[in-house]
């Protein structure tokens, strides 16, 4: 039934929807936007390789890279009572 109706469609009423068809390309664009991102896991959330290390020794690699960058980038070490003045 659907084949036999697309045919008529486009067979008698080929003018009709040629006059639509740069609409339905721009409307194609936001749905294939929509339904394409499940794909990936959508935003924000990109999964990486299992490294097999804990979730602690991450984090405490991730504070000591923190700790040399900050002292790195801070041309004198400040005393602790410094910050007083």
């Amino acid at each position: 039934m659907i084949g036999v109706a697309s045919y008529f469609l486009l067979v008698e009423h080929r003018q009709h929807l040629f006059q639509w068809l740069p609409f339905l390309l721009l409307a194609l664009c936001p749905l294939m936007h929509v339904f394409m991102h499940g794909g990936h896991g959508g935003h924000g959330g990109h999964k990486h390789r299992d490294t097999g290390e804990p979730k602690e020794a991450e984090e405490e690699a991730y504070r000591r890279g923190v700790e040399e960058g900050k002292k790195q980038s801070d041309p004198q070490p400040r005393k602790e009572n410094d910050h007083a003045r």
